[in-house]
Formats: C-alpha cells, sequence, structure tokens
C-alpha cells in the first residue's frame, strides 16, 4: 500500500469518527424526556392499538421525523395495515398477512386498522437496508381501576420510542451519508402480538437486504434499585462483533452502564426483534427488564431512569453507526 493511500485512508477514518462524534452530541436527556412525557401523557390514554391516541401518537412520530429532515420510507410517513383477530382453542389470535386479512374479512370476530410509520435515510448502498425500531403502542385503559385506570407506558416503549427518534437526529446530524440505507421504524400492534413488524416482514420487498435489526422495548426503569446501570443486551449469538461493539463503546466513551450480555442462537422472544431473527436478520435488543409497574398505570414518567435513557440510546447510536457502514460483522 503507498504512503499517499495509506494517508487518504486515515484522513476518511478521521472524518468518520468525527461525524459519528458529531453525532453522538445530539443525544440528551431533554429531548428524551419530551418525547416520553408527550406519549406517556394521560391525554393519550395508553396509545391503544388502532385508536384515535394511538393516531395522534403516530402523528407525533411522523411530524418528528419531516423536522429532522428524514424522508419517509413509502409515499408518507404512515405504512397502514389491517388486522382479524380469530378466536382459537389457544384464545385469540391477530393476523395481519394481506391474503389472511382478506380471507377471514367477513368471519373474523375483530378487525382493527393500525399504522407503522417509517422514515429513512438513504445509503450509499440502496439494496441493503440496516432497521431500527421500537413499538409506540400500548395497552390503554385498565377497566375496573378504582383511581388511576390509564397505563401510560411511559417505559413501555415511549422510552424505546424517544431512542430511535433520538438516533435518527443523530445520524441527520453527523452530516454524512450511511454506506447502508437505515430505516427508522415505529411499530404499531405490537402488544397485540408484533403485528406492525410482522406486517412490515410480510410486505418487504425482497430485492432489499435486510442486513440487521436494532430494537428497543423498555429501556428506562430500574429492575434492581441498587443496580441503576443495569441493561439486558440480547444479540444474535453468530454475531460475536455485537457483543464486542458494546464494550467498546462503553470503554471508550465512559457511559455507565452495566450490561448483561444474553448472545442468543435466534432472538425470537419478547418483542419486535421476533420478526427478524425469524426470517435469519441478526439483531440487536436493548431492554432493561421488567418492573413492578409493568402493564400496569402505574408506568408513569415521574418514574424513568432519564441517565440511562440517555447512556443506552448513546450506546445504540454507535451500534447503529457500525450496522450502517462497517464493511461486514
Amino acid at each position: 500500500m503507498s504512503i499517499l493511500l495509506m494517508m487518504w485512508l486515515v484522513s476518511c477514518n478521521a472524518m468518520a469518527q468525527k461525524a459519528m462524534e458529531k453525532g453522538l452530541a445530539t443525544i440528551d436527556r431533554a429531548t428524551a424526556e419530551a418525547h416520553i412525557r408527550f406519549l406517556a401523557a394521560d391525554e393519550l390514554r395508553g396509545r391503544y392499538a388502532g385508536t384515535a391516541e394511538g393516531r395522534v401518537a403516530a402523528n407525533y412520530i411522523a411530524s418528528q421525523l419531516q423536522q429532522m429532515g428524514v424522508a419517509p420510507l413509502l409515499e408518507s410517513y404512515f405504512q397502514p395495515f389491517d388486522a382479524c383477530c380469530m378466536e382459537t382453542r389457544q384464545g385469540f389470535r391477530w393476523e395481519t398477512h394481506p391474503d389472511s386479512v382478506a380471507r377471514l374479512a367477513d368471519v373474523a370476530y375483530l378487525r382493527c386498522s393500525m399504522r407503522n410509520v417509517l422514515g429513512v435515510i438513504p445509503g450509499r448502498r440502496t439494496d441493503e437496508y440496516v432497521v431500527i425500531g421500537a413499538h409506540y403502542d400500548h395497552i390503554g385503559i385498565a377497566h375496573g381501576q378504582k383511581a388511576d385506570s390509564i397505563c401510560n407506558g411511559a417505559d413501555d416503549n415511549a422510552s424505546g420510542v424517544s431512542a430511535v427518534l433520538q438516533l435518527a437526529r443523530a445520524f441527520v446530524a453527523s452530516g454524512v451519508q450511511p454506506e447502508r440505507t437505515v430505516v427508522f421504524a415505529f411499530w404499531d400492534g405490537e402488544e397485540l402480538g408484533l403485528l406492525g413488524s410482522k406486517y412490515f416482514v410480510h410486505c418487504h420487498d425482497k430485492g432489499k437486504k435486510l442486513c440487521a435489526y436494532l430494537n428497543y422495548d423498555m429501556i428506562g426503569r430500574n429492575h434492581f434499585p441498587d443496580r441503576p446501570w443495569h441493561v439486558v443486551y440480547f444479540y444474535t449469538e453468530s454475531h460475536p462483533a455485537f457483543g464486542d461493539w458494546l464494550r467498546t463503546a462503553i470503554k471508550k466513551f465512559g457511559l455507565r452502564l452495566e450490561p448483561d450480555y444474553r448472545p442468543w442462537d435466534k432472538p425470537v422472544g419478547g418483542s419486535d426483534n421476533a420478526s427478524f431473527a425469524l426470517i435469519d436478520v441478526p439483531v440487536i435488543w436493548y431492554h432493561t427488564d421488567g418492573h413492578p409497574d409493568y402493564h400496569r398505570p402505574g408506568d408513569h414518567a415521574e418514574r424513568i431512569n432519564w441517565e440511562k435513557v440517555v447512556d443506552i440510546t448513546k450506546a445504540s447510536f454507535l451500534n447503529a453507526w457500525r450496522m450502517a457502514n462497517d464493511a461486514e460483522y
């Protein structure tokens, strides 16, 4: 390798590092708090899928993407889809596949119209996608409660939505085009059975390779009161680089996280990561474990560990940057 080529490569790496750090610097508590407090407000009544309040949440997310300058992935920011609910011996099951919905439309127990929100930053490789996602719906109202009945869902999953919005802004602020196209996805209907992410996978253009998926679901609470920096880090076991990335990020940038690393052969449980893992897309999922307010009216913004949300968001931006730019992983 010639000296001039080496100097050019060093210069390119320095410029990329500077761009990445410029994006990282935009991630802050004030922004996280603004997003979470809006989405978890009583006025949104728990953001149940298919409700007017759920549409308000979707409109808010789309408006934030538009203000950042993140383009819609489709003709608009919204990917509408229908789901039908059937009663089976195992209980109720929702179907989102267009063929199933058409077949069951006249006999379904319930039918619901929902919307994913999808933004995109086009990469140099327009046929390779990295998807960064979080569900924005929650479970609505806890009927029968005598006092507070609104399940606000501050942790589940306004916290995750705040992270995806901050990553979108960070990529824009970096000022450089990523190598791979980056899709910012906000799923509807997760609480009913991962419906939004399932629909996206069903309908995804097979000419666009899904290279990786980064998921957030509940990143804001303390499962262990004496361990405020605890975070569970699920990732596809066949991609050990994902574990190395987090270790490097914590050390290099002084992040206060204490990860529980959980490599998994195929991470198909728990959240929207399952929709991608089932088609063999490598995934990372950030999660801070359960807590007494899970799916209850006590999941309020006032109980969020704001500093942890910020550090998880910063660490995951460094993950996403590498997903979008590394030659291989």
